[in-house]
């Protein structure tokens, strides 16, 4: 099917059809059961996470269909809340909510499957970085961890504050800026946490990354939560995955370790570039007050090596 730009052949971050030599439609669900307590704020997460990978895609959202599961006790209040967070975050993407479908389930869930527009031939993949591309990072590592250690009382209040606040907010105008000054590659950190998403980024592209530890940027409280064993399932399921295809360097702290595996929702943009687009990004991201880290590089070979 020529005008399926991207689909099942390519590991990417969302289904991307040609609808005419201007437009292309990118396509993406995703859902998930609730990380914090506050519904409100599990709508609007659930909703940047899902939204996140039309702006992997380089793309813009334009139409999103709540996709959700509710025990029939939970009361009614509790799920205008949810639907309400993740309208409003749409609203914020410069998209609409046209419907969706709900079912009942013991154990809520709730999520968006998300509709949005790019030119067929400015589509971001996971398969062009280059040897000699900076890495770079738009978000702090470690939701995974503080939400854990928040579901054992373990969060204080601020450090959980900020993961809710990093989960919520829109990768959207990140991936403006990417687009404007060109880059690579691009895909986002999510479930498979940076190690996962690094070594698919590279084994696309058929290069290897080299990491700097050093230079990840977390989220505060995480590396102290971790050390005091708030570690999810994802984590371990990641370390499983993806520890004999990563190359360590003595040195790395076990508490580095369980964040650079750590599964994200809602994570940031990692950013393939060249280092003339590297210098334009890291203006552009100050510019707009924006976070942007340089991780590591981009070189000959196969996998992932962490660094000190």
């Amino acid at each position: 099917m020529p005008n399926l730009l991207v689909g099942l052949d390519a590991r990417d971050d969302a289904t991307v059809y040609r609808l005419n030599d201007e437009q292309a439609a990118v396509l993406t669900v995703d859902f998930f059961a609730p990380l914090v307590d506050d519904p409100y704020s599990y709508g609007a997460i659930a909703a940047a996470n899902a939204m996140s990978d039309i702006y992997a895609m380089g793309g813009e959202v334009l139409l999103a269909l709540n996709v959700a599961a509710f025990p029939e006790d939970l009361s009614t209040d509790i799920v205008a809340d949810i639907l309400r967070g993740g309208a409003d975050k749409v609203f914020e993407a410069g998209g609409i909510i046209g419907g969706g479908h709900t079912m009942i389930d013991k154990e809520p869930k709730y999520g968006l499957c998300v509709l949005g527009l790019i030119h067929p031939q400015r589509v971001f993949t996971k398969n062009s970085a280059r040897p000699g591309d900076a890495l770079y990072l738009s978000k702090k590592l470690g939701t995974g961890i503080v939400t854990t250690a928040a579901m054992m009382d373990m969060a204080t209040p601020r450090h959980l504050e900020a993961a809710i606040e990093s989960m919520a907010r829109l990768n959207r105008h990140p991936s403006h800026i990417v687009r404007e000054v060109g880059a690579h590659a691009l895909t986002d950190v999510t479930g498979f946490g940076l190690l996962g998403h690094a070594f698919e980024m590279a084994e696309a592209s058929g290069v290897a990354f080299r990491i700097e530890a050093g230079r990840v940027p977390v989220l505060g409280g995480a590396l102290e939560y971790a050390a005091q064993g708030a570690i999810s399932g994802g984590e371990s399921r990641n370390r499983h995955c993806w520890q004999e295809k990563t190359t360590f360097q003595d040195g790395i702290s076990d508490e580095l370790n369980s964040v650079l595996f750590d599964p994200q929702t809602s994570g940031g943009l990692l950013i393939a570039a060249s280092p003339e687009q590297g210098r334009e990004l890291e203006q552009q991201f100050s510019m707009s007050h924006l976070s942007l880290w340089r991780i590591g590089e981009v070189v000959e070979g196969q996998g992932v090596t962490v660094v000190r």
